[in-house]
């Protein structure tokens, strides 16, 4: 009888790290690289929505160490946001569309970045 209650919670163990992992998206290590080259310009280095070209812009990028504002954020609504550039979902038309640039993968990577940010 104990063996079998072991070897249940192993099989529920190892499905839930499965579902876990496959959930995941992005890879915040990577994203780090291509936000720091696309991105970092306007939001800043730290996320913060200090960087140089940002004195320039209005509006002011956001500060995406805010909590509250990046939890908000739905992947797909990112996604979109990155890829199309900021007019494609109503905010900035000042913001790039970086799909040409950007794999979806990619686009991921920073996403997944920009939420390590917000923590």
């Amino acid at each position: 009888m104990k063996r079998v209650v072991v070897i249940a919670l192993v099989t529920a163990l190892t499905i839930i790290l499965v579902v876990g992992a496959a959930l995941a998206k992005g890879d915040p290590a990577k994203g780090k690289g291509s936000y720091d080259q696309m991105c970092a310009s306007c939001h800043g280095p730290a996320g913060k929505g200090d960087g140089a070209a940002a004195a320039a812009l209005n509006p002011k990028p956001k500060d995406l160490t805010n909590p509250g504002y990046v939890k908000g954020l739905k992947d797909d609504y990112m996604k979109k946001l990155i890829k199309e550039g900021g007019q494609a979902v109503g905010k900035s038309p000042l913001m790039p569309p970086m799909g040409a640039a950007l794999k979806d993968p990619d686009i991921e990577n920073v996403i997944a970045y920009v939420r390590s940010l917000a923590k």
